[in-house]
């Protein structure tokens, strides 16, 4: 049977000071009104029904996650901390087999804004139809790369599979900025962004898992074992915060493209695709004025250019005057203004802010 896990657990520190560890920001309603969340889980309208699609997030959030989604909370899997994306993702494939062993996993972030969704739907379902028929095959979805980004994982790409899919010969995770060059140069037939994105077989994935992460396989089996038992939260709470942190792209699909027992898939998924993990990609998801400035707030301009102004309340007027280039973000206790050059620093500000005031702040 076909499911789908949204992974919800990351802390947006790059899109502080609005995203919060009480709020971050894969749960604030800043797209129309709606949280990035919500826009993943009803993405999935008539592929994935609703009782079949499970969030893996920080444990904190349970309450506010299923309010907002009416999920039923047995449908909510919680990190007691984050582990980073293979724990996330073994551990809710080991709780979803232990009552569908033959399940197949859709795995999406919850951090994305995909149009046209009817495309969408049409692309994941061949990553379905691809696992479903071919039970060793990792499935990931490919982006054609617009620039030399190293903050993506490429995927070097062989022969043609089912359609358009193609086999992955080598999963290459976050290159730096001279071999992302030669990456974009080699252009999408040769080279595709990860898009964090995946399908496979449960027991596939955690097959995986135990032969190339052990430790984290027997972390991982010991939750399960205990999940339909009183033992669950004790089990949960001492042994996931012990399970090593890692990726599942360094410790699952970059062995797994090697590997001559399984197969990595790439299905390109050819649609407009923000990865919102920073203020200048949020910003192009906002309106935007003849002279380039995007808002999310009430803005009054004077000589300003491509500026993005954001403010958590509504009424709360933002006014420039001879900007250029800026980020404006407005919260009620934290403001902050930064060149749109500087967006990665906004990260090692999110660390001085907490040293210096506090976990109030962040």
């Amino acid at each position: 049977m076909r499911y789908a896990l949204i992974v919800a657990g990351g802390s947006g520190t790059r899109l502080w000071p609005m995203s919060r560890a009480s709020l971050p920001k894969q749960l604030i309603p800043f797209i129309n009104g709606k949280s990035l969340l919500q826009l993943a889980f009803e993405r999935l309208e008539g592929l994935v029904p609703a009782e079949n699609r499970y969030i893996c997030a920080g444990q904190g959030h349970a309450e506010l996650i299923c309010n907002a989604l009416c999920l039923p909370r047995e449908q909510f899997l919680a990190e007691p901390t984050g582990r980073d994306t293979l724990n996330a993702v073994g551990y809710s494939a080991a709780i979803i087999a232990k009552h569908d062993p033959e399940a197949v996993i859709a795995v999406f972030t919850a951090d994305h804004i995909i149009e046209p969704i009817d495309q969408f739907l049409k692309i994941v379902d061949h990553g379905f139809r691809i696992a479903e028929a071919q039970p060793k095959t990792l499935v990931t979805f490919g982006i054609a790369p617009t620039q030399a980004a190293t903050g993506y994982g490429y995927l070097q790409l062989g022969k043609v599979i089912d359609g358009d899919a193609r086999v992955v010969e080598q999963f290459k995770e976050k290159p730096a900025l001279p071999v992302a060059q030669e990456y974009f140069a080699a252009g999408a037939e040769r080279y595709l962004w990860n898009s964090g994105m995946f399908v496979w077989r449960a027991a596939t994935l955690l097959n995986c898992i135990c032969r190339y992460a052990p430790e984290n396989a027997e972390g991982i089996s010991q939750i399960a074992d205990a999940w339909n038992t009183p033992q669950r939260e004790t089990v949960l709470n001492s042994v996931f915060p012990q399970l090593k942190k890692i990726s599942v792209d360094f410790a699952v699909m970059e062995p797994a493209s090697r590997d001559p027992q399984v197969q990595v898939a790439a299905v390109p998924m050819p649609l407009t695709w923000l990865d919102v993990g920073s203020w200048p990609m949020f910003g192009e998801t906002c309106p935007q004025d003849e002279h380039g400035n995007t808002t999310a707030a009430k803005t009054l301009h004077i000589g300003t250019k491509g500026t993005l102004a954001a403010s958590s309340d509504p009424d709360h007027l933002i006014a420039t005057i001879g900007c250029e280039n800026l980020l404006i973000i407005h919260t009620p206790d934290a403001t902050l203004v930064c060149h749109k050059d500087q967006a990665e620093a906004i990260k090692e500000m999110h660390r001085q802010v907490g040293e210096r005031f506090g976990p109030r702040m962040i």
